[in-house]
């Protein structure tokens, strides 16, 4: 069944272009709605076709019809830790040492094949659509959008809260405001880089001992490996962490975790706050019985 977006036109929007209306209030791009005009009834105002060159009403309601699209993705059975879920989004918790998407190391045990599973088993159908991309070896929660809307309307509106252990005694708060780019001769590895992409880091200490500290951080930019890079520049780089200087003596992957993300959904308007424990292997470490 496919699904509908639902919008009144306000005053401000009385007897504009509908183009501006679908772009501006809607949040439409110009592809999506070079879509929806080759879709029967793709655009509508209380129930006759909208063209991109009509007028819209104050008052009136225009409707955007979103078509169903297939999941191509493997469905593989797992678990599946959901944190919220709506006709439009799907929020998961996702466990470390378990990569997003298929590549080519990693075809039938990541988090999409998952989802995938999940999807038929709901008869459901959409394209796996992750706002947010963690690393394999980061635990967190992990955005889905269901639509091309909602993914295109998530652009760079998501606040996200990390926690990381990092090694060494770093109090207090302060900000890394330092361009990322990748390492000469890598195709991995990020280092600080002068005429790299803008990248600022802000970090707030919870807990600190001589062996290491318990970071809260939140991104301005979200560079590949930008914690890392910025916490290993700082001098701390994270425990586990051995790409970027960090040793496996405490645990086995790079201690960062997404803890909570926050949102104004695109569709109702509502603020959305969600929000997952930091798993074990971090939580044990903690030594003070401090709760996050």
């Amino acid at each position: 069944m496919d699904n509908k977006l639902i919008f009144t036109v306000p005053e401000e929007y009385d007897n504009k272009k509908a183009i501006i209306f679908l772009k501006e209030k809607c949040g439409l791009s110009a592809r999506m709605i070079t879509r929806l005009k080759r879709i029967s009834n793709g655009i509508t105002m209380d129930g006759k076709l909208l063209r991109t060159v009509d007028y819209v009403k104050s008052g009136m309601t225009v409707e955007i019809l979103l078509p169903n699209e297939e999941m191509q993705i493997e469905p593989i059975e797992g678990k599946l830790d959901i944190v919220y879920e709506d006709k439009y989004f799907l929020i998961v918790n996702k466990p470390p040492f378990m990569p997003v998407h298929p590549v080519k190391q990693h075809q039938s045990d990541t988090l999409a094949n998952i989802v995938s599973f999940y999807c038929n088993n709901r008869r459901e159908s959409y394209t796996f659509r992750a706002i947010n991309r963690l690393d394999k070896d980061t635990s967190g929660l992990v955005i889905i959008a269901k639509d091309r809307f909602c993914a295109n309307a998530m652009k760079g509106i998501t606040q996200k809260t990390y926690y990381a252990l990092c090694h060494g005694r770093l109090e207090g708060s302060g900000t890394v405001s330092a361009p990322i780019g990748l390492l000469e001769d890598s195709k991995m590895v990020r280092h600080i880089l002068k005429d790299g992409p803008k990248a600022v880091t802000h970090y707030k200490s919870v807990y600190a001992d001589n062996d290491y500290s318990l970071l809260e951080l939140q991104l301005e930019t979200g560079r590949t490996h930008q914690i890392r890079c910025h916490m290993a520049s700082l001098g701390h780089p994270l425990l586990g962490d051995d790409l970027y200087g960090g040793t496996l003596e405490y645990i086995m992957r790079q201690a960062l975790h997404c803890g909570t993300v926050e949102f104004v959904h695109p569709v109702t308007n509502n603020m959305i706050t969600v929000s997952a424990d930091i798993p074990n292997d971090m939580k044990r470490l903690i030594k003070t019985g401090l709760t996050i």
